[in-house]
């Protein structure tokens, strides 16, 4: 998926860990606004990451589709702005308006939420059932920066048909 490999140290089964995130507008979010969903995907995000860059637009669409089928998605960017600027929480507002993101971009400041779920890159995506129960964690597909692989959505569009 990344240059550095995912840990998942969550195991099937396991209940996703709770949070209280803001959006880049000071919105907080957790896992209750979520509860009547079939399906959540958390996604590990950031704006600066090559492999997330690849999949930003796809990521926005695939959401998009997944939705109608109640499935929510949720982009939580952890990364330090101190080393990272570009995942400033004023450049994830403008990443979901470039990316007409329809899903909440949460800012996790002290990057408490990304050792929760062992979250080790981007992107990392988990996918949960209605009782946030974990079913999924993987990659999106096979796509890489230069390796000429079309982006498609494949590996996670299983795991949601799976669970739903």
């Amino acid at each position: 998926m990344a240059l550095t490999p995912s840990t998942f140290i969550l195991n099937p089964g396991d209940v996703a860990p709770d949070f209280n995130l803001p959006d880049p507008t000071g919105n907080i979010f957790s896992l209750n606004n979520f509860a009547d969903s079939k399906a959540l995907v958390i996604m590990f995000w950031s704006n600066h990451c090559p492999f997330v860059k690849l999949l930003k637009s796809h990521v926005s669409e695939f959401a998009r589709e997944s939705m109608k089928q109640e499935v929510s998605f949720i982009a939580i960017n952890s990364n330090d702005i101190d080393k990272y600027p570009d995942d400033s929480p004023q450049k994830m507002a403008e990443d979901i308006e470039n990316f007409n993101y329809p899903f909440a971009y949460l800012f996790d400041e002290d990057q408490s939420v990304a050792q929760a779920y062992k979250a080790a890159c981007t992107p990392d995506f988990f996918v949960f059932d209605r009782n946030f129960k974990l079913r999924y964690m993987g990659q999106y597909d096979s796509a890489r920066p230069g390796n000429g692989i079309d982006v498609t959505g494949n590996d996670l569009g299983r795991a949601i048909e799976a669970i739903l």
